[in-house]
């Protein structure tokens, strides 16, 4: 028997120690849901995790992107219904004066609900705003081409990265861009000038609120493959970085059993001492 070190006690002191730190570790793991939760219980796996955690961060922010810009091609497609409605009232206005039934008088009071109509095509195109943001360019300076022409872009971010953009055209949309400003209902013969002046707006409105319906389209796909990309990236982030409640409760009773079985051994080593003791009384 040695007496000077207690080698029994020794061994089952460092079994205990580290029994208690595997088990505090599955302790941490079970409580915190993660099977990782600092570097040094899986580096390379915790890179993967963070740079999937940003790309799915990327991703949800993208999808109220998405959410925004169909919401904002919606607001511009309900503003051109209205000017398409006017537009259709012009042209029966212009054709109605165009009857050589009606007199000045009668056409004057035509062409007075003409110029509050084009007023209000003016109101509604100016004001017409996402978020602060025009949806038209009201005109100034327009070069005076045919309708409709397109002013600038605005563009989205539909995807997490720099390159994933959907560029929304900004029109020209006002009556002077439309050419309806030089419609006129007082004469007959003007009358007649300004039915194919107005089947050219009712046509550019047309073509307008085309580009943002296909815009709008366009990010319902977006938003949908987003979607998928999103469930796919968070499924796989889960697999590295989440713990595994089931293997990690069976560790954690494996690591309890070694640990009081430790405590045991340890006891038991301490007893031997005890048994020198007994050889010298």
């Amino acid at each position: 028997m040695i007496i000077q070190h207690n080698i029994p006690g020794l061994n089952a002191t460092r079994n205990k120690k580290t029994s208690e730190g595997k088990l505090r570790k599955n302790l941490e793991k079970l409580s915190s849901g993660y099977r990782i939760n600092r570097a040094g219980d899986d580096a390379a796996g915790l890179a993967l995790s963070e740079k999937m955690r940003s790309q799915m961060e990327g991703l949800k922010q993208s999808l109220r992107n998405c959410t925004d810009g169909i919401s904002m091609t919606n607001t511009g497609d309900g503003a051109l219904m209205e000017v398409h409605a006017m537009l259709q009232r012009l042209q029966t206005l212009a054709v109605e004066s165009a009857n050589g039934t009606y007199n000045t008088i009668a056409r004057g009071n035509l062409d007075q609900e003409r110029v509050r109509l084009l007023d209000e095509i003016d109101r509604i195109t100016e004001t017409s705003n996402f978020d602060e943001i025009p949806l038209f360019d009201s005109g100034d300076g327009f070069p005076g081409l045919n309708p409709p022409e397109q002013s600038d872009n605005i563009d989205l971010q539909i995807g997490p990265t720099a390159g994933e953009t959907l560029a929304v055209e900004r029109y020209y949309m006002s009556s002077r861009a439309l050419l309806l400003d030089s419609t006129d209902f007082t004469t007959q013969e003007k009358a007649n000038q300004s039915v194919d002046m107005i089947n050219v707006a009712i046509e550019a409105v047309a073509d307008v609120r085309a580009a943002f319906g296909a815009a709008g389209n366009r990010m319902q796909h977006a938003y949908a493959n987003l979607s998928v990309e999103n469930e796919n990236i968070t499924a796989a982030e889960s697999q590295i970085r989440d713990t595994d409640m089931a293997q990690e409760f069976t560790l954690f009773t494996k690591e309890n059993i070694i640990l009081q079985s430790a405590n045991s051994m340890n006891a038991q080593a301490n007893s031997i001492v005890q048994s020198v003791l007994s050889l010298l009384q």
